[in-house]
């Protein structure tokens, strides 16, 4: 039996994927801190293949220990927030991540030498483009256009650069996933959260599905658009990102290579708020929408190429935005009910 470590197994993606994992037969073990979200639980909590441990993954010792019987690492913990995070936090990103990572590899390095480590998989970001200017983004792009400009994006972008220089020194294997928009349940207002207005709501994670279906179920009228709302994004469920990523980590041919995980779609912004502002208050409703200032980091484009997953892994990102949005809007619309957002 394959077992696998995975940090920041308690946060949003990490959620999706240790669930992924013990469906195809993996043991896991999941470190987290909880600092992000506070205590949650998960319904896989009290499976037998599968056990927590609260920690930080800073602590390269911690790290070792639990590294010392697994044959994979899936590196997923990060401070990690919605787009008021990378000006609210700007240092605090950069400086958070580099310690988390260098302790990641430095604890992977010395348990691959000790003869069970198989592999380390880094989640990087989507973010590593930023500063693009060739849509859609492919692999290898990240190394020819301008470095990301905001903290997160520069350090998301060193993340790969560990996993090329553990290999080039090391030989430690590696794969790069970069998850675009994840989509899903079980994301809530994170702790120490900047407080961010938008119209007469605040917003919960600055993230873009949630916020707008919290402004609409709290009655926002017109519907408060951060920019014009031609930003373009791939909205990609967190289930398909979890099933790319544990598919990336298990296939010999993703061995030191890297992959774009994203749906195919493109929508606009003010496109998802519309579908958005229909599904919650029915076709009668006219749509009304106003723009405020947008953050400095909102790239007005984020658009993948998807092919090498593709082709390479057979991976395809199928579930429609639609799907998406009727599984998440009643979990909002609880999470409001109940104080939580």
């Amino acid at each position: 039996m394959t077992k696998v470590l995975v940090t920041g197994s308690a946060g949003f993606i990490g959620g999706y994927l240790v669930e992924e994992l013990l469906g195809r037969g993996h043991e896991v073990v999941g470190l987290d801190n909880f600092s992000k979200y506070g205590p949650v639980s998960h319904s896989y909590d009290d499976h037998p293949r599968f056990r927590f441990v609260e920690g930080d993954a800073r602590d390269t010792g911690l790290l070792a220990d639990l590294l010392a019987d697994c044959d994979h690492f899936v590196a997923g913990a990060a401070m990690i927030g919605g787009i008021s995070y990378f000006h609210a936090y700007a240092y605090d990103l950069l400086a958070t991540n580099e310690r988390i990572m260098a302790a990641s590899c430095d604890a992977a390095i010395a348990a691959h030498r000790a003869g069970r480590l198989r592999k380390m998989t880094y989640v990087s970001s989507s973010m590593v483009f930023e500063s693009t200017d060739r849509w859609p983004s492919k692999e290898g792009d990240q190394l020819e256009v301008p470095p990301p400009v905001s903290s997160y994006g520069f350090q998301k972008l060193a993340v790969e650069y560990y996993a090329r220089a553990a290999w080039d020194q090391y030989k430690l294997p590696y794969t790069v996933v970069r998850p675009f928009n994840c989509v899903g349940i079980g994301e809530g207002r994170a702790l120490g959260s900047a407080e961010v207005m938008s119209g007469n709501v605040k917003l919960a994670m600055s993230h873009v599905v949630p916020d707008l279906v919290q402004k609409v179920l709290k009655g926002q009228d017109p519907l408060h658009i951060l920019g014009s709302g031609d930003q373009v994004r791939h909205y990609t469920y967190g289930g398909d990102l979890a099933r790319g990523i544990a598919t990336a980590m298990e296939h010999e041919a993703a061995t030191n290579d890297d992959f774009n995980l994203s749906t195919a779609e493109s929508t606009t912004v003010l496109e998802l708020a519309e579908l958005i502002w229909r599904k919650i208050k029915g076709p009668d409703v006219p749509f009304r929408h106003v723009s405020d200032e947008p953050f400095a980091h909102d790239v007005a484009m984020r658009v993948p190429d998807v092919t090498k997953a593709r082709e390479v892994l057979g991976f395809t990102a199928e579930t429609s935005l639609d799907t998406m949005l009727d599984e998440v809007i009643p979990w909002i619309q609880q999470a409001v009910e109940e104080g939580r957002l």
